[in-house]
């Protein structure tokens, strides 16, 4: 019982830090039309005006993945994007460790609170036997 308590209170606070990350600093730059999420889209190869509908796709994987009902939907569809941001840092020959796998450890902090949070998750996915 204590083991699953401190789990679920580890896996709120990888969750929350995940939630607060993408928020600050990838949502709100892109929905508040800041300068610099069309400067880094365009930069990395994307044409002009992407940025809001990135930033609506992002904030609906989040929300789903905030609700416990959805938060499998969302950790599965938030990886499919996060996928796609490998790819798009790979195409642009960016430095491996710094960005391509930036989406990656986003992803481990992501999928981590979901199997600290979640006892079907570490059941379907375990770790150690």
């Amino acid at each position: 019982m204590k083991q699953e308590l401190i789990a679920l209170w580890a896996g709120r606070g990888l969750s929350l830090i995940f939630v607060l990350f993408m928020l600050g600093a990838s949502v709100a730059p892109k929905l508040l039309g800041l300068p610099v999420a069309e400067e880094t889209l365009t930069a990395l190869g994307w044409p002009p005006g992407y940025s809001t509908m990135i930033g609506i796709i992002e904030l609906t994987c989040v929300v789903l993945y905030l609700v416990p009902r959805t938060s499998l939907l969302g950790a599965i569809l938030m990886t499919g994007l996060l996928g796609g941001a490998i790819a798009t840092q790979l195409r642009a020959q960016s430095p491996l460790f710094s960005h391509v796998l930036f989406s990656f450890y986003i992803a481990a902090f992501m999928w981590g609170g979901l199997w600290l949070r979640m006892p079907a998750i570490r059941a379907a996915l375990p770790l150690l036997r």
